[in-house]
């Protein structure tokens, strides 16, 4: 029988390696993205990985090879440099309110300082951090890496304010900005969340943002592919399969229709939903894993607020422009519920320039209409009506 722990919500990567959890190789990805750019933005559902990215790139950065035995980057790094790191987790704190963000900055730029210093002229947020980038990089003769984790979380948890979300967007812009202003400070910058604001948001001036969300060659660098599954589950695969009463294919087709399905660009291989895939693996059942652990309030609100027709959901088309970036203007919320995971790209017509969406498994549609539909219809699934 298998002994495999699964780090079932565990998002610390010198933890999984050190206490022997599952996981998955994703660092042969990680070394030829560190080694081909430096500025980077990465959009996935919540719960597919992200924060677990983040703190292998930091453990990287930190130059703790001894975490990455066995794992391709020990072979590929050879120098395993030590960088300052400015790791910021936006995922701490519930922002509804002006003082929850500043709060939470407030508190991060604070012990940095306390490492590498402060000046008078600091008056800003945007101030201190340039400020701190600077000192470090002078203190420490290397040049800073800078990780954040959940950027738009504040924006996100917004939606439905547009006040609160103006004061989010004004305080993140500047912010934000510094990663432009600092460049010949900053060695590496990646940033991670549910969904990227653009035009007059966050975004706006920060066009030296790779932005790889659709890029082809990184769409599974979080989530799980077909390839994975079974290069590291194949015993697994077979002892679920006999748990189940089903055989092999029976058990690896259900597993597809359930989890899979997720594709981050067009003509792209399928993406297994990571944490409803291990919970499979670890409870032996069959479940609504991600639906369970939380509905989005920002969706709903969004959803209810556009009136959005919900019969629309399983057969949604869009374009590449509106698909990939959220403006926190505009009245469509489509960009929000394809980044958010419970749309994906099912087709493209490249002559149009047009994207087929639709629910990328069962568990997102069965999800959605027994926990979602409900949600903001306020009433039973039966008797839900589909437009808001």
């Amino acid at each position: 029988m298998s002994s495999k722990i699964y780090p079932i919500g565990i998002q610390n990567f010198e933890k999984i390696r050190k206490d022997g959890y599952f996981y998955i190789d994703k660092t042969a990805l990680i070394y030829q993205m560190v080694k081909t750019g430096s500025y980077y933005f990465l959009s996935r559902p919540r719960r597919f990985g992200k924060s677990l990215l983040i703190s292998t790139l930091e453990a990287y950065f930190l130059g703790k090879k001894e975490l990455f035995e066995g794992l391709a980057m020990e072979k590929l790094e050879k120098d395993w440099t030590t960088y300052p790191i400015f790791h910021i987790d936006l995922n701490t704190e519930k922002y509804d309110t002006r003082e929850s963000l500043d709060s939470i900055l407030n508190f991060t730029l604070e012990k940095w300082e306390q490492q590498y210093g402060t000046a008078p002229s600091e008056t800003t947020f945007a101030l201190r951090f340039r400020g701190l980038i600077e000192r470090a990089y002078e203190q420490t003769g290397q040049r800073v890496v800078i990780l954040i984790d959940e950027y738009d979380k504040p924006m996100l948890q917004a939606i439905g304010n547009e006040e609160l979300q103006k004061e989010f967007r004004n305080t993140m812009k500047a912010f934000y900005s510094v990663l432009k202003t600092m460049d010949g400070c900053i060695q590496f910058a990646f940033l991670t969340g549910v969904t990227k604001f653009g035009k007059v948001s966050v975004f706006s001036d920060l066009n030296n943002l790779d932005d790889i969300s659709m890029r082809k060659q990184y769409v599974d660098l979080c989530g799980v592919s077909e390839k994975e599954l079974h290069d590291n589950l194949e015993i697994e695969l077979h002892e679920l399969a006999d748990a189940k009463e089903l055989t092999y294919g029976e058990l690896c087709n259900r597993l597809r229709e359930y989890y899979d399905g997720y594709h981050f660009t067009y003509n792209s291989i399928g993406i297994y939903n990571p944490f409803s895939l291990l919970n499979t693996f670890k409870y032996r059942e069959f479940g609504s894993y991600w639906f369970e652990t939380g509905t989005p309030t920002y969706l709903v609100e969004l959803l209810k607020k556009h009136h959005y027709d919900l019969e629309r959901m399983a057969h949604e088309e869009t374009s590449a422009a509106v698909l990939n970036s959220i403006d926190s203007t505009s009245d469509n919320p489509i960009p929000v519920i394809y980044q958010s995971g419970y749309l994906t790209i099912k087709g493209y017509d490249e002559e149009f320039g047009i994207y087929s969406l639709g629910f990328p498994n069962r568990e997102v549609e069965e999800g959605f209409i027994k926990f979602l539909l409900p949600f903001y219809a306020n009433t039973n699934a039966v008797e839900s009506e589909f437009e808001i």
